[in-house]
């Protein structure tokens, strides 16, 4: 994930202290009924990345075989695929038959959507878009909308009507990039407002770079966060460790579900630092996720 990324040096210089809560994430907690069950996830945002195999799955597996063993490891995928290509419905057969039991997909909408056409006149590929994804049934998690760079306020005044083509019962969660949406603390109250009123969530980001989209807004009690790491420096760790004392924090106020992406660098490493994540939930939120599980350490010249 290239957004927000920067030079290794520069790590050491950047405080990644988390910013206090926006006002209407308590207003949101405090309203929220007692959750029966607290629910949290943690996944990768590919299932197919060839430093995998060997570590997380057998050498030797084909490429199509990897989504199976996946979602055996996770139990999300921050599903980016589709922000490509709708689905068909063969493909969202495929995938719910990957899945194993509790395992969520967490499409990202059409670039079509959110890109060329920024919610405007894109009522059809929203209606596509969302039947198709509801196929996933028990498997869809929170499909969420990334906009574009270039998706300033002045642009807002669509998300009102887009908000409207959205099934009901079916909760979105929105990503804001451009720095408009925050250096302007009444536009960002209005937007939370707005998202609030239409029972979707915010996307919160943690990436070096950027730290003014780490907003730390709950709109809804449901948490979606991207989590950018950097190689596993050691400051991944401790970014972790503030994460998972907020998270619990909002828990004990009235969070119900978490799902939280683990990006590093080129994901490589992100299944040791979602390991990391999955344990600090098991241990102190009291969760049951399972681990993924790390294969043997093998010099691949004992395979010849």
């Amino acid at each position: 994930m290239d957004f927000g990324k920067v030079s290794p040096e520069k790590i050491d210089q950047i405080n990644f202290q988390l910013p206090p809560d926006h006002p209407v994430t308590t207003q949101v907690l405090e309203a929220a009924p007692t959750p029966n069950e607290f629910r949290a996830y943690v996944g990768c945002p590919v299932w197919h990345e060839k430093s995998w195999f060997g570590k997380i799955y057998p050498f030797g597996l084909k490429e199509k075989e990897a989504l199976p063993h996946y979602t055996e490891q996770f139990n999300t995928i921050e599903l980016n695929t589709t922000h490509y290509q709708i689905p068909s419905d063969e493909t969202i057969e495929r995938w719910k038959k990957a899945a194993t039991p509790g395992f969520t997909y967490c499409p990202k909408f059409p670039q079509v959507i959110s890109h060329e056409k920024e919610l405007l006149n894109a009522e059809e590929a929203t209606a596509y878009f969302c039947q198709q994804i509801l196929k996933l049934g028990e498997h869809l998690g929170i499909p969420f909308l990334q906009m574009g760079p270039a998706y300033t306020p002045q642009k807002g005044k669509g998300l009102v009507e887009f908000f409207k083509q959205i099934p009901s019962g079916l909760s979105i969660a929105i990503e804001f990039r451009h720095a408009d949406w925050f250096n302007r603390p009444r536009i960002w109250a209005r937007t939370c407002e707005v998202v609030a009123e239409a029972g979707h969530a915010l996307v919160i980001t943690d990436v070096s770079g950027r730290r003014d989209v780490l907003h730390q807004s709950l709109t809804i009690p449901k948490a979606v966060l991207r989590f950018v790491g950097n190689e596993l420096h050691p400051t991944d760790y401790s970014r972790t460790d503030a994460w998972i004392e907020r998270l619990k924090t909002w828990k004990e106020a009235g969070l119900e579900e978490v799902y939280a992406f683990i990006h590093c660098g080129q994901s490589e490493c992100a299944p040791e630092l979602a390991a990391y994540w999955v344990e600090q939930f098991n241990t102190h939120l009291k969760t049951d996720i399972k681990p993924p599980r790390f294969l043997p350490k093998v010099d691949q010249m004992e395979l010849f």
